[in-house]
């Protein structure tokens, strides 16, 4: 072992001839020493880095729930024809605008240089139901079916109006990527209920067009890299390089990582630094992800009446039906954040077909998930979210010509729902204009709904905070504020 470089250990006194390892026995009243030998000990060293309980230690609040299922709709559903219902936009079919409502506000270079912005109403039939007497379209039935379950906000709003910052804005809080995601901000501020599967698990709908989603949408940012989302794909491997390649087994496997793991402690030595944690807490949680993520994707054992309640595509692997099912046997499993992203909403044409078809493949999965939740005593502490990054506006891009039409971005308002996790049952919170272009009342931003989100699990977004560069940073930025109005 090389002899210390510093002062005191090197030259010609009685110290020169000592190692690293003597000299942390020796000084410190052998403090030094403790802690090398409990850094080495074996026993300590089977004890899983990435498994902790998170830098907050505990949540700072009362938690209403341990963990968010979040159903994110890429591209940005359109409020006006699934939730929120306007009879005066069907009244006033194809007339124009009104200036008074609009405001002078921007649109997107999409829309911006029309010479006409014509009014278009929904084409389906809405409909109330349940108690709380919930508008619901009737292209989404089955979610019609949950509506006493929801808590359905109908005032949200951004100030991004194209794709790219917006999807960014509500999955890190910055329009700007490199801020860490919410699922990272939750393993670092909760750490992990799970010693054999990641945090924070990412599913992508297989075989979808539309906006791309990039890996920064589930990112660490500036957080160790251990708290970045995990992606789940559907076929043979759902986590990439996680089998072992052929003339591999466990056993060798197991002491080729023993082996890195003494030279990434010897590095430790050298250069304390919380990257090589990283790095073998990473190379630990993937050796354990050998046993469970099988376990976790084998839908085998799986009775054929859920999948009934599913529907036809929860066979069918990387499916958002699969997912589903996929996201309630993680949380069944103590998976903290589980992200869905299904893709495709971005309807600047043909919408009433694209959309029909969209509720087709969504709305069946997402009520049964909730109803599924529900029935294992599952939803009290799982906050499960749907929605976009954006709603639509309620005039008609381009020419209003038929039946067929197109709706452009509309970030002033629009609408998203949560279930269990400690929000109100059958609630609706926030109001637009008749015309469904402005917010009436309860406005909440997306900065308040990340309050919200950190509240329902204990955390109160102020504190969970993380010095980069100087600067103490946090999910809601300076902003944010807890949304007292949807909270059981």
């Amino acid at each position: 072992m090389k002899t210390l470089s510093s002062p005191l250990c090197t030259g010609h006194g009685p110290w020169a001839a000592l190692s690293r390892r003597q000299c942390l026995n020796q000084f410190g009243m052998g403090l030094g020493g403790i802690a090398l030998a409990n850094l080495l000990n074996p026993a300590t060293r089977a004890a899983p880095t990435g498994s902790d309980h998170g830098q907050l230690g505990a949540p700072t609040l009362a938690p209403r729930a341990k963990r968010i299922i979040y159903l994110f709709m890429s591209g940005g559903p359109s409020q006006l024809d699934l939730f929120d219902y306007k009879p005066l936009l069907n009244q006033k079919h194809g007339q124009q605008l009104p200036e008074e409502v609009r405001g002078g506000q921007r649109l997107t270079g999409m829309s911006g240089n029309q010479s006409s912005l014509p009014l278009v109403g929904s084409p389906f039939k809405f409909s109330r139901h349940g108690q709380s007497g919930q508008w619901v379209s009737e292209i989404l039935p089955h979610t019609a079916g949950i509506a006493d379950d929801l808590c359905m906000i109908h005032s949200m709003h951004t100030e991004a109006i194209n794709h790219g910052p917006e999807v960014t804005f509500l999955q890190t809080g910055s329009q700007i990527p490199g801020r860490p995601s919410m699922g990272a901000w939750l393993s670092y501020g909760l750490g992990s209920e799970s010693e054999d599967l990641p945090s924070f698990v990412v599913m992508i709908t297989k075989n979808k067009g539309g906006q791309p989603l990039m890996t920064h949408l589930w990112g660490a940012g500036f957080l160790p890299a251990r708290h970045q989302g995990v992606r789940f794909r559907s076929g043979g491997d759902p986590v990439l390089y996680l089998n072992n390649p052929k003339g591999i087994t466990e056993g060798s496997r197991r002491l080729l990582l023993d082996r890195l793991r003494e030279l990434h402690e010897h590095q430790f030595q050298n250069t304390p630094d919380s990257e090589i944690q990283t790095r073998i807490a990473n190379y630990e949680m993937a050796f354990r992800m050998q046993s469970s993520v099988p376990e976790v994707t084998d839908f085998s054992d799986e009775p054929d009446h859920v999948f009934e309640e599913y529907g036809p595509d929860s066979r069918d692997p990387g499916t958002f039906a699969a997912n589903c099912l996929l996201a309630r046997r993680l949380a069944e499993r103590g998976v903290n954040f589980i992200q869905l992203y299904h893709q495709d909403w971005d309807h600047h044409g043909g919408l009433p077909n694209s959309i029909k078809n969209l509720a087709r493949e969504t709305d069946q999965p997402a009520a049964a998930l909730v109803r599924d939740l529900k029935r294992r005593g599952l939803l009290d502490d799982t906050l499960v979210v749907w929605g976009g990054e954006f709603g639509r506006t309620n005039y008609c891009q381009g020419k209003l010509e038929g039946a067929s039409f197109g709706r452009d971005h509309h970030p002033r308002c629009f609408s998203t729902w949560m279930a269990g996790g400690g929000v109100k049952a059958g609630h609706t919170h926030g109001e637009t204009c008749e015309y469904g272009y402005n917010i009436v009342n309860d406005g909440v931003h997306i900065h308040d709904l990340h309050a919200t989100l950190l509240n329902r699990l204990g955390i109160d977004h102020e504190r969970l905070t993380y010095k980069f560069q100087g600067r103490r940073y946090r999910l809601t930025d300076v902003f944010g504020k807890v949304v007292q109005g949807v909270l059981a």
